[in-house]
């Protein structure tokens, strides 16, 4: 999966909220891709409500990890208002998404519904490790765990014995550094490369 995250003009500041509305809409990319990665290795998610159950779970879990990269970037007070613009913008992408596919949301709506959602499941997370490897920071074996968990009882019964296995040996790795890629992108203020000019020898 390719992501572009490069500003035209990386050189000018950019607010808390156009980063996170950046992020968000990567983040949801990222899910999407991860569910359809999952349903490559055989895992049963029907389209419909069971799909956008797993890729709630997996944006909460990517959220949850873009704060924790945006802390090490931006520290405690500028983080707060990227991380709450960040929830509100994948609110509204979410809802979008699911009120195009299964209708008006009836009682509460998918975006407050996913709010609430992050707001319990971020105090869940945050009980876990971020640890560092070779390949940079992230979340520690808990973490993922934890993610599969969560992800188990939104299966068939005959996947669930083995989507955690999958989720922290391949799916949630995969997805953070992503995820880390692309806000390395988003926060850069370092100029764009000028493209190469093709040349023609005689």
């Amino acid at each position: 999966m390719r992501i572009k995250a490069h500003w035209f003009k990386p050189e000018q500041a950019k607010s808390a909220e156009q980063r996170a509305s950046a992020v968000a809409f990567i983040a949801w990319r990222v899910a999407i891709d991860v569910v359809k990665r999952l349903r490559t290795a055989g895992f049963d998610i029907d389209p419909g409500p069971a799909y956008f159950g797993v890729a709630r779970e997996l944006l909460v879990f990517l959220l949850t990890a873009a704060d924790r990269l945006a802390f090490a970037r931006l520290g405690a007070e500028e983080r707060a208002p990227f991380t709450i613009a960040l929830v509100r913008r994948e609110a509204e992408i979410l809802a979008d998404n699911e009120a195009d596919l299964l209708g008006a949301a009836s009682g509460r709506d998918y975006a407050d519904s996913f709010v609430d959602q992050f707001n319990t499941l971020a105090e869940h997370y945050a009980e876990f490790g971020w640890a560092t490897s070779e390949g940079g920071d992230g979340p520690d074996y808990a973490y993922m765990r934890y993610l599969g968990s969560r992800l188990e009882p939104l299966l068939p019964e005959k996947d669930r014995w083995w989507v955690t296995e999958q989720v922290i040996a391949i799916e949630a790795p995969h997805a953070v550094d992503l995820v880390r890629r692309a806000m390395d992108g988003v926060f850069s203020t370092e100029p764009r490369r000028s493209r190469r000019t093709a040349t023609s020898g005689d």
